[in-house]
C-alpha cells in the first residue's frame, strides 16, 4: 500500500523508541533476565480466580474499579506505617488504576501537562519518561544521575523554574537500581513548590530493604502535590495482566481518574488483583526469595571485582561502556537474555538460581 498523506504530530513522530526486553525465541531454550519480570508462576489461587473471571468476559468489568479499589484501600491501610496513618486513611477516592504504571503515568501528565510545560526527570532512567512526556505535549527535563547511579535530588531540584509542572522520582531507579532515603525526598518536596506534581514512581517498592526507606504514603499525607505510583506487574507478577496505580489527594486522583481510559482494567485482572491481596503473605515470601537471590548475585559480583550501584530493585546494572552490546549479544548466545543500553551498560533482572550463577560465570569471564 502507498503511504499515507496523514500528517502526524511532530511530537509523535520524534519520539524515541521503547525498547522492550528481549523474548525467548519459540523453541528456544534461555533464561529471560530482561525485563524485570517475576520469575515464578502465579499463585494456584490466583490462576483459579482468573479462570473463574474468565466464564464473564462476554461483560463489561467494573468501570469504577470498585471491589478492587477498596481491596487495595484496606491493604494501604493495614501495612501503613503509624506516620501515615496518624495523618488518615487511604480510600477508594485516593485511587486510580490504569493499564499498569506505565499507563497510570501518561493519565497524570494528561491531567496537568499543557504545551510546552516542563517535566522533570532523572536520566538515565525509566525508558518511557521521556515518551509519555512527549505524548503529553510536555517538554523533557532530563537531570543526570550520580556517577553512583543514585538519583541527584539536589539538581533535580535546581532544575524546577516556572514552567515546571511535573518531576518524576524514580525509586528505586530503573535500570540503575538504587532507592532515596525519605529524609532526601522529604527536603526535595520542601523545595519544590506546592502546586508542581512530585510523581514517587515505586514500580519496585516491596523489593527496598534498607534505613530509613522511602515512606510515599507518609509524603502524601504531609504534601498534597505527591501523587504515589505503582504497579501489580513486579511483586505479584501480573505482569501479563497490565495492572497499575496511583494514590492522590482525593482533587488530584479525580483529575487523573478523568482522564483515564474508561474500562481500562479488565475484568481478569480486576479479580487476579483481589486474589493477590488476599494471597500476598506467600507473594511476598517469592519476594524475600527474589531479594536474598539478589544479594547473592551482588556480592558475587562485587566479589569478582565489579563495582556496582546498590539495587534495591529486583535487577542489578553493570556499567560497561562501549562493550555493552558485544556483551549483551554474548549472554545471548550463552543462553542468558539481558537488557542492554548501547553505549552505557547492561541491566540484569533478579531470577532463577541457575540464571545467577550463568550471569556470575560470564561476568568473571568479562574482567
Amino acid at each position: 500500500m502507498n503511504d499515507s498523506r496523514v500528517q502526524l504530530r511532530s511530537a509523535i513522530t520524534s519520539l524515541p523508541a521503547y525498547v522492550p526486553g528481549a523474548r525467548i525465541p519459540v523453541g528456544a531454550s534461555a533464561y529471560k533476565v530482561s525485563s524485570n519480570e517475576n520469575p515464578y508462576p502465579p499463585l494456584p489461587s490466583v490462576v483459579a480466580a482468573i479462570v473463574d473471571a474468565a466464564a464473564e468476559i462476554n461483560r463489561y468489568p467494573d468501570m469504577g474499579n470498585t471491589e478492587i479499589a477498596e481491596a487495595l484501600a484496606t491493604f494501604l491501610n493495614e501495612t501503613a506505617s503509624e506516620k501515615a496513618r496518624a495523618r488518615g486513611e487511604i480510600t477508594s477516592e485516593n485511587i486510580v488504576f490504569g493499564t499498569g504504571s506505565v499507563a497510570v503515568l501518561a493519565h497524570i501528565l494528561e491531567a496537568v501537562v499543557d504545551q510546552g510545560d516542563e517535566v522533570i526527570f532523572p536520566w538515565r532512567s525509566f525508558e518511557a519518561y521521556p515518551i509519555v512526556v512527549s505524548v503529553a505535549g510536555g517538554t523533557s527535563v532530563p537531570v543526570d544521575l550520580k556517577d553512583t547511579g543514585e538519583l541527584d535530588l539536589d539538581a533535580m531540584a535546581a532544575a524546577v523554574t516556572e514552567r515546571t509542572k511535573v518531576v518524576l522520582v524514580c525509586t528505586p531507579n530503573n535500570p540503575t537500581g538504587p532507592s532515596v532515603t525519605h529524609s532526601a525526598v522529604m527536603e526535595f518536596l520542601a523545595k519544590v513548590p506546592r502546586d508542581v506534581v512530585v510523581v514517587l514512581d515505586e514500580a519496585y517498592l516491596e523489593f527496598v530493604r534498607m534505613d530509613d526507606a522511602l515512606d510515599a504514603l507518609a509524603a502524601l499525607e504531609a504534601h498534597s502535590n505527591v501523587v504515589v505510583l505503582r504497579t501489580f506487574s513486579k511483586a505479584y507478577g501480573l505482569a501479563g495482566l497490565r495492572v497499575g496505580y496511583a494514590v492522590a489527594r482525593p482533587r488530584v486522583a479525580a483529575g487523573i481518574r478523568a482522564a483515564a481510559t474508561p474500562f481500562g482494567v479488565n475484568l481478569v485482572a480486576q479479580r487476579a488483583v483481589i486474589s493477590s491481596l488476599e494471597a500476598r503473605d506467600e507473594l511476598f515470601a517469592r519476594v524475600d526469595a527474589l531479594v536474598a537471590e539478589r544479594t547473592r548475585l551482588q556480592e558475587g559480583l562485587r566479589a569478582q571485582g565489579w563495582n556496582i550501584p546498590d539495587s534495591q530493585a529486583n535487577f542489578v546494572w553493570l556499567q560497561l561502556g562501549e562493550r555493552t552490546i558485544s556483551i549483551a549479544a554474548e549472554c545471548t548466545a550463552r543462553g542468558l537474555l539481558v537488557r542492554p543500553f548501547a553505549g552505557e551498560g547492561i541491566r540484569v533482572s533478579v531470577g532463577e538460581p541457575e540464571a545467577t550463577d550463568l550471569f556470575l560465570e560470564l561476568a568473571q569471564e568479562w574482567l
